[in-house]
């Protein structure tokens, strides 16, 4: 893969970046905060300092980062498939959390057909024991025979609508491009369930409205940008092609008809990387990391690292951080590349410091903190 020099980058800045990176893991270290959780998956902070996490498995626990104990399971969990990279996933909370407490969970569901993504709504009880009033208020259309590619972050806009990603579940066919299905597409819908009136495709005959883009592989990555506000996912590719997108009501991002990766098989895909009509990614890598998570730095603790995005990273066991300008890449840094951790998931506490999960039966939280 050719390398471009990063002081030729701002030329480039229409274009998808491929993978460029530098060594940055002399600049801080690792803390365990929490272990003993079986691969898990989201996390979120509640207003008093502690974590919501998911583990894969079906599990739903509060972590107190301070005494490093996990309570019990919270119950009230709708039943989750845990088959192959399925299970109990994605989590956010409602933004007017402090008044509703209603938590949103993605996970895989069991259905006529196979499995499926889902995403359920539960208020949190007064004694954090359970979810209550509980209810699933979106499924991902039809259902899939296999155990691979649920996507299913979970990101509210700031106009209080949810964005779901959802995987093309491992099917190389054009569904991910078929409006009539949720296959590979990211999804807009309210905290109900109900379709917002502006949704790019409610008035399209044979759509489904829910649909916010189309064209996506894998998503397991997706963020708010700081300042504008516009939703950032990112994706995996097959070998190659992980892309960091930036999708748009009603754009197609061209999963499978143009890629930067190949099959596994080492077989081309699709036509290529370009098409007219569908969108490039803002950064791709190659060869692949199997990015998961994201979250854009808006802390104190490395102000040097403010509007950064980063990523961790599941085959690649890493933290990549990418900096920013005006909405492109510029620039990327890998860290933590001797931890030997495959990262599920980055968020920033709010403390300012920023917490990893790793994705292990052993699963920790570690809490990365300047040297």
């Amino acid at each position: 893969m050719v390398r471009t020099p990063l002081i030729a980058l701002a030329a480039l800045v229409a274009l998808p970046l491929p993978s460029l990176h530098a060594q940055t893991g002399d600049e801080v270290r690792t803390e365990v905060v929490a272990r003993g959780l079986s691969n898990p998956w989201g996390m979120a902070f509640l207003p008093d300092g502690r974590a919501l996490v998911t583990e894969r498995p079906g599990r739903l626990r509060i972590v107190n980062l301070r005494s490093n104990s996990a309570g019990a399971p919270i119950t009230g969990l709708p039943p989750i498939a845990t088959v192959g990279q399925g299970g109990l996933l994605g989590l956010a909370l409602d933004p007017d959390f402090a008044t509703t407490r209603q938590v949103f969970l993605c996970f895989a569901e069991a259905r006529d057909g196979g499995t499926g993504t889902s995403v359920f709504r539960g208020k949190l009880s007064a004694n954090f024991a359970a979810l209550e009033e509980g209810q699933v208020i979106f499924r991902q259309m039809p259902a899939g025979n296999t155990g691979r590619h649920f996507g299913c972050r979970l990101v509210f806009g700031r106009d209080g609508n949810l964005f779901i990603t959802l995987g093309d579940r491992g099917n190389l066919s054009d569904e991910a491009q078929n409006l009539a299905n949720h296959i590979g597409k990211v999804i807009r819908v309210a905290k109900d369930g109900s379709v917002p009136r502006d949704n790019p495709f409610v008035n399209r005959a044979g759509a489904r409205p829910e649909i916010w883009s189309y064209g996506h592989r894998n998503a397991q990555g997706a963020t708010l940008h700081p300042e504008t506000g516009a939703l950032y996912t990112i994706e995996h590719g097959s070998r190659g092609g992980d892309e960091v997108n930036r999708p748009e009501a009603g754009k197609n991002y061209g999963w499978p008809v143009i890629t930067y990766g190949v099959d596994y098989s080492g077989a081309k895909i699709g036509v290529g990387t370009h098409r007219e009509g569908m969108e490039q990614p803002v950064f791709y890598w190659d060869p692949s990391i199997a990015p998961s998570g994201a979250m854009f730095y808006t802390g104190d603790k490395f102000p040097k690292w403010r509007g950064n995005l980063f990523t961790g990273a599941l085959a690649g066991q890493l933290l990549a951080r990418l900096e920013m300008r005006n909405g492109q890449v510029t620039g990327e840094n890998r860290m933590l590349e001797g931890l030997g951790e495959r990262i599920r998931d980055v968020v920033q506490g709010p403390d300012g410091f920023i917490y990893l999960l790793t994705d292990d039966r052993d699963g920790k939280i570690l809490r990365l903190v300047p040297r």
